[in-house]
């Protein structure tokens, strides 16, 4: 598996959108100056819940934009939301795509967990659907990009078109064209039966949290929600992972890339050395240009749009 060197300086990273103009990011209710706007952001609900929200970044020349769906990770519990992705939104927009950084309510949340989790992130990108006419979206060239647990809640929505009737988010009315993966817990069922760590929140407990109960207890659940599970989803996959990553263990990414290659998809794959689970959080490491050179080989260049 090629690894992906060292780290990248904020400057380098930012070289690609420099290229292309540095637009700025502006509020999307100026209006003011003579200047046209580049870009705009803004905030739309996909639901009646506070947290049935998302951010959403256009860029304000052309046409067609290609779309990523941002999906924020933290053990999908509350304390954590979109504003991580704020720095990844800001810079994919810059490069000419349009990008939809999403909330959903989490376990402690009222209505999170299961199934509530999933059905927002669901809901949150078949709004898009809704959002596409008035904002020049390309809804055929959709990627979702999740971290750490917004990597499954991403993955998973590949796979609603395949669930059975009834299911959280079955019958969906956007498909991802593709789907990154930055240190994401890509097998529920694995992580639901790891080893106790002794910290106030483990991944182990959070699955199990998420779930509603232990695999043997809900297998169904499982079966559904686990990407792994899912296999195969039809779509070009980047797999992303730190060696020095203690929250989320890289086993979880090369054994979901080992099965969902055997069963025919198509994955790329980086483990990086060196890098931690918080790092793959950051727009300054070396990962975010393996993203940023990828996205154009699978849902196209937004220059061109």
């Amino acid at each position: 598996m090629p690894a992906v060197p060292g780290r990248l300086t904020r400057r380098e990273v930012l070289l690609g959108a420099a290229a292309l103009g540095g637009l700025a990011l502006l509020p999307a209710c100026s209006t003011g100056g003579s200047q046209a706007l580049r870009l705009r952001v803004e905030e739309l609900r996909y639901g009646p819940a506070p947290l049935q929200v998302g951010d959403l970044h256009v860029p304000l020349r052309g046409s067609g934009h290609p779309v990523v769906v941002l999906v924020h990770g933290g053990y999908w519990a509350v304390g954590f939301d979109r504003t991580a992705m704020r720095p990844l939104a800001e810079q994919l927009v810059q490069l000419g795509y349009a990008v939809w950084n999403i909330d959903y309510r989490r376990v402690g949340d009222e209505g999170g967990g299961w199934p509530g989790t999933l059905t927002d992130v669901g809901a949150a990108i078949d709004h898009l659907a809704a959002a596409a006419p008035a904002n020049g979206l390309d809804l055929d060239r959709v990627a979702v990009v999740g971290h750490s647990a917004g990597s499954q809640l991403a993955f998973w929505s590949a796979a609603r078109s395949t669930l059975p009737p009834g299911a959280p988010g079955a019958n969906p009315l956007v498909q991802p064209a593709a789907l990154a993966s930055l240190s994401g817990v890509l097998d529920l069922e694995r992580a639901a039966t790891l080893p106790e760590l002794g910290r106030m929140l483990d991944l182990r407990t959070a699955a199990l949290n998420l779930m509603g109960g232990a695999p043997i207890e809900v297998p169904d659940r499982y079966a559904e929600a686990s990407p792994l599970r899912r296999l195969p989803l039809g779509v070009p996959q980047l797999l992303l992972h730190g060696t020095d990553d203690e929250i989320v263990p890289v086993e979880l990414t090369d054994a979901y890339r080992a099965e969902a290659q055997a069963k025919g998809d198509r994955v790329d794959v980086s483990l990086i050395e060196g890098i931690d689970h918080f790092d793959t959080a950051s727009a300054d490491t070396a990962w975010w240009s393996a993203v940023l050179n990828w996205l154009p080989t699978v849902i196209g260049n937004p220059a061109s749009s």
